[in-house]
């Protein structure tokens, strides 16, 4: 006579919790790995074309003005906008690679590929962020190791200066991967960077000093997110803040944690990648 057949329902822990744990390192490991084999393929393109972007701002300033130009709170100008530049080349990079990545995946119908799989909203989250991020510091760590050879200069705080980089790459990662979510086509993402983030990375004391600029300018420019995670990169540079380094430091936590609760709400609800 045969055994009845037991028509209890397996739980949770018959799957996911006992084969993955409480995190799915092996998922979220993959995912990282694919998002980062993804811009290193093209490394061309994605890492050394950036360096010789900002080589080229760098050239031009020092050509154009650099000699005629003041110093900035006693630093040479050169020497001040050098951490303006390779943080800009962070954001710029960090941000181009979640954002891209999203829209292809949703335009090529292949964003499935990183649904379908058996990791949460939060590990999706994590693995995306940091391939961006990564991208950023990359691209960082190349500028500033290839301005080194041509410009004076020396770091004073190391730790502030990977600290702000890591946050930097972090929150325009995060920015990415939320313009990712939310742009439908390429005229959309192209909005975004023309009339976001660019103005707001040029005009957060990149290449200047917010001190020369009008009382109401200053006011609104420390509205900008973007001028915190500049000043305490180069804090860390030229050992100087245009702003207390306690405050720039809340304030660029204090942006990522927002953008990372909101990136992970979209990506828990499934918004325009679940229907």
């Amino acid at each position: 006579m045969s055994e009845p057949v037991s028509k209890t329902k397996p739980n949770q822990s018959d799957f996911g919790l006992r084969k993955f744990g409480r995190v799915n390192w092996l998922g979220l490991y993959t995912l990282y790995h694919k998002e980062v084999m993804r811009f290193m393929s093209i490394y061309l393109q994605t890492i050394i074309a950036p360096v010789i972007s900002m080589m080229l701002f760098l050239a031009i300033f020092s050509i154009s003005i650099g000699k005629f130009r003041a110093e900035i709170n006693g630093v040479e100008f050169i020497v001040f906008i050098v951490p303006g530049l390779i943080m800009n080349a962070m954001m710029q990079n960090a941000f181009a690679n979640n954002s891209s990545s999203l829209m292809m995946g949703k335009m090529q119908g292949n964003i499935v590929d990183i649904l379908m799989p058996p990791i949460s909203a939060g590990e999706m989250m994590f693995a995306i962020t940091m391939g961006g991020a990564t991208r950023g510091f990359l691209v960082g760590l190349s500028t500033g190791i290839v301005m080194a050879f041509v410009v004076d200069f020396e770091i004073q705080h190391y730790f502030m200066v990977i600290l702000f980089g890591i946050l930097g790459s972090m929150v325009m990662a995060l920015l990415g991967l939320l313009a990712g979510l939310w742009a439908d086509k390429f005229d959309q993402m192209g909005m975004i960077t023309n009339f976001v983030i660019t103005p707001l990375t040029f005009l957060s004391g990149t290449f200047y000093s917010i001190k020369q600029l009008p009382e109401f300018a200053q006011l609104i420019t420390k509205f900008n997110p973007f001028f915190y995670l500049i000043d305490g990169f180069r804090y860390g540079f030229i050992g100087q803040s245009e702003s207390n380094i306690y405050l720039t430091l809340l304030v660029s936590v204090g942006t990522c944690v927002v953008l990372w609760v909101w990136g992970y709400y979209l990506i828990k609800i499934g918004y325009k990648i679940k229907s």
